[in-house]
């Protein structure tokens, strides 16, 4: 299957750069997976989507300040490092700029209280770098770094909240899951009033987020790893919506890709408590074990995202909402519209 399926023209003004003030406020697409029948509404009108004994899967990962500017020790030339995930003992997997000048055993001084050392390299800007400092590292972090916005974001985010959502808890994301961006804690009271389960996991979002694809068939694609959480709680709960004929809506490509890594590992079983590494690449041909409905957000040209979305709900259908929301300006990407697959 050639990536160029997955290709379209996204005008430039429609990347959303900039949060709503009113979270709600998004327009909301909603797509029937089944005979590709689309409309349009505001985002706080996902209640009328939602029936009772459905389950609402969020990913309660938070971002971490991850951007970090600094300059090499031998040189005064400037750095940027992008902190990926921990790899324990001071050592991160990140990004870096520029990459051809950061070489093993470059120092990066980040000021008087942090400095890392490149330890090795990988392809794409990849660096294990080894952090030296004194006192409390997130404590540093947080003094030190801001918010990774992704590359195609170029307003400045004053408030650090705004890049996270309103449940986030578990701290270890570079990124993000944008799509859980538009809840309010009203609205998901409200969604909980409507007899609809409101249920957690973590997916700590890496790498994999910023890699473009680099292949001409989506079949050589490989996924970088993710850590993921589901707790015994949220198995216990998918397993009684699935016996009371209830949804599993994932809240984003990242809830959908840690239910779908649950799922292949149960298989027929029950749900049960899991923890791990996943690199589950999802695209036309998956049969999906868990997720019924997905919210997401209108993602990149031939990414892996849009890929995924269109194992949901079929490669045209999902090109024809897409380009539907082109022609209706849709706000695309990170702080974009929504849209309702089910």
């Amino acid at each position: 299957m050639n990536v160029d399926l997955y290709d379209f023209e996204l005008p430039e003004e429609l990347i959303a750069q900039t949060p709503l003030l009113d979270r709600t406020a998004s327009r909301l697409l909603t797509l029937n997976k089944l005979n590709g029948d689309i409309s349009h509404h505001t985002f706080s009108d996902i209640l009328d989507c939602l029936q009772p004994g459905d389950t609402l899967v969020l990913n309660d990962t938070r971002v971490i300040p991850a951007r970090l500017f600094g300059i090499k020790e031998d040189t005064g030339a400037k750095a940027e490092v992008l902190l990926l995930r921990s790899l324990g003992e001071d050592r991160w997997e990140t990004l870096v700029k520029p990459g051809k000048k950061l070489k093993t055993g470059a120092v990066i001084v980040f000021g008087e209280e942090l400095r890392a050392t490149v330890e090795s390299e990988s392809d794409m800007g990849g660096r294990i770098l080894r952090f030296h400092y004194t006192g409390i590292f997130n404590e540093i972090l947080d003094r030190l770094g801001q918010m990774p916005l992704p590359p195609y974001i170029k307003e400045k985010l004053d408030d650090r909240e705004r890049y996270q959502t309103v449940y986030s808890k578990h701290e270890g994301s570079a990124a993000a899951p944008t799509a859980g961006l538009h809840f309010t804690k009203d609205l998901l009271s409200r969604v909980t009033e409507k007899g609809v389960t409101v249920a957690f996991l973590t997916l700590h979002v890496g790498l994999g987020t910023f890699r473009p694809m680099s292949v001409e068939q989506v079949e050589d694609h490989v996924m970088h790893e993710e850590y993921y959480v589901l707790p015994q709680e949220t198995a216990e709960v998918l397993n009684a919506t699935k016996a009371r004929g209830g949804r599993v809506i994932a809240v984003g490509t990242t809830s959908a890709r840690t239910l779908e890594t649950v799922a292949q590992k149960c298989g027929a079983a029950p749900i049960v408590a899991s923890s791990g590494w996943t690199d589950i690449f999802i695209y036309p041909g998956y049969q999906f074990g868990l997720v019924d409905a997905m919210l997401t957000n209108f993602h990149l040209p031939k990414s892996t995202l849009v890929m995924l979305v269109s194992a949901l709900a079929g490669r045209e259908h999902i090109m024809n909402a897409y380009q539907e929301a082109i022609e209706q300006r849709y706000r695309f990407f990170s702080f974009g519209d929504a849209m309702f697959i089910y």
